[in-house]
């Protein structure tokens, strides 16, 4: 038998001191980074996704996307692996990229990421636009959007505030009620246009997350200066990135900086071809400026899924989610774009999308696009088998409820009539409900109106029912997503309810 041959002691010695050389270079390099911190906020991470959401939905209104599914494609793939990367809140990430001509890019909170065409177009490599977009990915990972709106609403509100006043829950109606003290959703500037401080947080953490997900930092430097230079040139085009990234004066030196301090990042593959996905974004015409979109000269156009042409609303998303009454008596899906409001009085939940609530003459705010669930005591009370024996919907419990509740309707809208023969029994979950519609021309806006009064007893003789409201010519375009949600209403008929 052969002897196996050992390793020489030199050579082992050697091979040893090599691996722990690396471990203590790879120890050193990763605590050598700059780490940064997060800084002061109110909001929690469900209020920045719903924020984001809610302001993503108000964007998406403005701004024209463009309409290509390659280069949608790079954009969000580029755009993933640099999220895969992103310290903090693991928020689910979506990249957009809309038909504006100048170089730019922007964040909101939650996780919202719009990158405009001309900067796709201006950029001289994929390391440089992972640049940008890691940029980005840094402020949301940083929550700097909140932060910025968390000191406007501390100013307002008080040091009250940081007693705990906003409460330990998170609801949409809370959130709302922040933002709209601060300014509102959509474009807002707390959510856009950063201090020196931040930019500079963001470029540092922006380099880290390009060397994790293998691309060199140094681009990232490259390309800021890049731009400057440019801007000197062609002002107007680079205007509303430079107003938006307020440059430190050491910008490039900082980045360059940090990079040595990652040393050099592990090679990676591309994501795909730049210059063919540049290629196919010039073949799509001339784009509008920010500018021009402002003042409503737009020459772009944006897309809605199919099926929703002729809405006067942001069409509801494909993409729904469970939500639950409060006090548990029932839960209901909603497009992922539409919002839920409770009450804190009753057991009321108000779901619409933005745009769908208008303010009436007389001062109250009408529904013309949405869902109203809640629960009703028919009768002033009445139960068990006090009922009438028949009505204009026919006999049974169920059918007498909601011929009263019906009525509860006309008196507080008059202008609303019941569609002879439209009533009709049906189920939901298993369970019986009933069916009627109501139409009439709305004071408020001057349109027909359609609502669908859906209904389902509990075993007490009251109800939860359910309002599907929209204006009669676009009714038609939104009744698969209203029969979603009630098919997806769930009663717990054991919850205690008044």
């Amino acid at each position: 038998m052969t002897p196996t041959r050992s390793m020489p002691r030199r050579s082992l010695a050697r091979t040893l001191i090599t691996s722990v050389a690396a471990l203590m270079l790879a120890a050193t390099t990763a605590a050598a980074q700059t780490v940064v911190k997060a800084g002061f906020n109110v909001f929690s991470v469900d209020q920045d996704v719903e924020i984001g959401r809610q302001s993503a939905a108000q964007v998406d209104r403005q701004m024209p996307a463009v309409n290509d599914a390659a280069i949608s494609r790079y954009v969000s793939a580029l755009g993933a692996r640099l999220a895969s990367q992103a310290p903090g809140p693991k928020f689910q990430y979506r990249f957009k990229v809309v038909n504006l001509s100048d170089v730019n890019a922007f964040a909101l909170p939650g996780g919202y990421i719009y990158v405009h065409r001309g900067l796709l177009e201006q950029v001289r490599t994929e390391g440089e636009l992972a640049g940008v977009i890691a940029h980005e990915v840094a402020h949301v990972a940083l929550r700097h959007p909140t932060n910025q709106a968390s000191k406007a609403y501390l100013a307002q509100a008080g040091l009250g505030l940081l007693g705990g006043l906003l409460g330990g829950g998170h609801t949409s109606s809370s959130t709302g009620q922040i933002v709209g003290a601060v300014g509102g959703f959509g474009l807002n500037t707390l959510f856009l246009k950063f201090s020196r401080s931040m930019e500079t947080q963001a470029d540092i953490v922006g380099a880290q997350i390009m060397d994790r997900a293998g691309y060199d930092p140094m681009e990232m430097a490259h390309f800021f200066s890049y731009l400057r230079q440019q801007a000197g040139g062609n002002p107007s085009r680079f205007a509303v990135f430079m107003s938006n990234h307020p440059a430190p004066a050491d910008r490039e030196a900082r980045v360059q900086q940090e990079a040595r301090l990652l040393g050099r990042p592990a090679s990676t593959s591309r994501i795909g071809d730049l210059a063919s996905v540049q290629s196919r974004a010039r073949r799509l015409g001339p784009a509008p400026t920010m500018a021009q979109l402002a003042q409503g000269q737009s020459t772009g156009t944006s897309t809605v899924p199919a099926g929703t042409t002729g809405l006067s609303i942001e069409p509801p998303s494909s993409t729904f989610r469970a939500v639950q009454q409060p006090r548990g008596l029932f839960q209901i899906e909603r497009p992922d774009n539409w919002s839920a409001y409770t009450s804190s009085r009753d057991y009321g939940m108000t779901i619409v999308p933005r745009g769908g609530v208008v303010n009436a003459s007389n001062g109250r705010q009408q529904i013309t696009h949405g869902v109203i669930v809640n629960h009703y005591v028919p009768f002033d009370g009445s139960v068990g088998n006090q009922y009438p024996s028949s009505t204009v919907y026919g006999s049974g419990a169920l059918a007498s409820a909601t011929d009263d509740l019906v009525r509860q309707l006309q008196d507080s809208s008059p202008y609303l009539d019941a569609i002879q023969g439209s009533q009709h029994r049906t189920t939901i979950s298993g369970r019986s409900a009933f069916v009627v519609t109501l139409a009439g021309r709305s004071p408020s806006t001057g349109e027909e109106e359609r609502v669908d009064v859906v209904t389902q007893e509990l075993p007490d003789g009251h109800i939860v029912y359910v309002l599907l409201i929209a204006p009669r010519d676009e009714y038609r375009t939104l009744a698969p997503t209203f029969e979603r949600m009630v098919g997806s209403l769930r009663t717990d008929i054991h919850s205690t309810h008044g």
